[in-house]
């Protein structure tokens, strides 16, 4: 039986983060990246012979946290300054963000690996909707630049 899949890369989000847990790296500090990601869909054909209308994010009738789904890669990924929730100096973040010198997003963890899975778990839900269950997302790769990535396949 045969599988069809497509791709689509969103691009151009200047993004903050750190990893206050890796003492022994650089990547303890405040640093920024022009990051992207790609995602793989994977389903039956539509009545257009494709998987997925790339164009598909721009019509979309559902929403990601209320936001149509460029509005939420945006809200989330561009100009932003993202920590993770057990982040030592989270407190010092929220007051930056307050003050208006950062726009602070909170994750759960931070990272290129868990970028990926958290990318995938808010837009999977988001692409089975909007296909009647038709498409799913295989696999979610979190680019920090063109030499770094991380790569989330659900099982």
């Amino acid at each position: 039986m045969a599988k069809f899949q497509s791709t689509k890369v969103f691009d151009g989000f200047s993004t903050v983060f750190r990893q206050w847990r890796a003492t022994d790296s650089h990547c303890k500090y405040l640093h920024g990246y022009g990051v992207s990601f790609k995602l793989w869909f994977e389903g039956d054909l539509d009545h257009r012979n494709w998987v997925w209308d790339f164009g598909g994010m721009k019509r979309a009738k559902s929403t990601i946290d209320g936001m149509s789904p460029k509005d939420w890669m945006a809200y989330m990924f561009d100009h932003t300054t993202i920590v993770s929730e057990d982040d030592p100096d989270l407190e010092l973040f929220k007051q930056l963000d307050k003050q208006g010198l950062i726009q602070l997003r909170i994750m759960p963890h931070v990272g290129a690996e868990r970028y990926a899975e958290y990318i995938y778990q808010k837009m999977n839900p988001f692409i089975l909707k909007e296909t009647n269950n038709r498409v799913r997302i295989t696999q979610v790769e979190f680019r920090e630049h063109e030499r770094n990535s991380a790569i989330f396949i659900p099982e």
